[in-house]
């Protein structure tokens, strides 16, 4: 296992394309509401990318299957967990949920983040599910100091999350990130502490929980790319990519931009 560590310069240049990926989940969060096709999200956020001189990391990226995505972002919605593949028919209503994924490269480096969007009015049971997921992604990168160990990541996921009576995906992982976009090591969202890769200052990782309102149990639909909840609850996924610091890990994907459109 080759664990690359990042240089100042190349953590610069990873600020950057994770900063591009958080302006376009921004600007997709101007167009999300009841009426609005996934397609048309996909098609908004091509067009950022590219006129910002960079190229969706997602599009043509081949699964295990080989097959490569069509798509330049990943639209979940309601219990479809990750990589659901945007089109034309499939329409946002009130009281859906969205969680878009997406990943540019950019001067050579990769940004890579995900946020779960309410279109209108959700449910209060879904929009605490949300903030769970959410806060244990914060909660993670508060653990990922030098020393520590990714199981420390999963273990805090896991904790918070199944404390609140959710389930935790085994199966997708967050992983290591730089001028690949999936790079060692493996960073799962369960796990114990003190087990798994040490984290050293200049690593550069994706935390990424998936978290179901239901079980855990997934399945993977015809298509060979979209994973949705076997029980057909909802899921929510949030993603930071991080440089570990030797102090507090420096996030370099970004929510703000998205946060002041939504409370606009």
């Amino acid at each position: 296992m080759k664990i690359f560590l990042k240089t100042e310069d190349e953590i610069s240049l990873m600020r950057e394309a994770n900063r591009l990926v958080g302006q376009t989940l921004a600007e997709l969060a101007k167009h999300i509401k009841p009426g609005v096709s996934t397609l048309q999200l996909d098609k908004i956020a091509e067009e950022f990318i590219r006129d910002h001189g960079a190229v969706p990391t997602f599009k043509n990226f081949p699964n295990p299957f080989g097959e490569p995505f069509p798509a330049s972002i990943c639209t979940s919605v309601n219990e479809v967990v990750v990589h659901g593949i945007p089109d034309a028919k499939t329409i946002l209503k009130d009281g859906d949920i969205i969680s878009i994924d997406c990943g540019t490269l950019l001067n050579g480096f990769n940004g890579d983040s995900c946020y779960t969007f309410s279109v209108g009015e959700v449910s209060a049971e879904v929009k605490q599910l949300l903030e769970v997921t959410k806060a244990s992604l914060y909660r993670a990168i508060d653990v990922a100091l030098p020393g520590h160990h990714v199981g420390d990541i999963g273990y805090t996921v896991q904790d918070y999350c199944e404390s609140h009576g959710y389930g935790v995906v085994r199966e997708l992982t967050g992983h290591g990130i730089g001028k690949e976009m999936h790079e060692e090591p493996k960073v799962p969202n369960y796990g114990s502490r003190g087990n798994g890769t040490m984290l050293k200052a200049g690593m550069c990782i994706a935390i990424e929980p998936m978290i179901t309102m239901g079980d855990r149990n997934i399945w993977l639909l015809p298509d060979k790319w979209s994973i949705v909840t076997r029980d057909g609850k909802p899921a929510a996924h949030f993603e930071h990519t991080i440089a570990i610091r030797k102090a507090k890990a420096e996030i370099l994907s970004d929510f703000e931009e998205i946060e002041k459109v939504l409370h606009n």
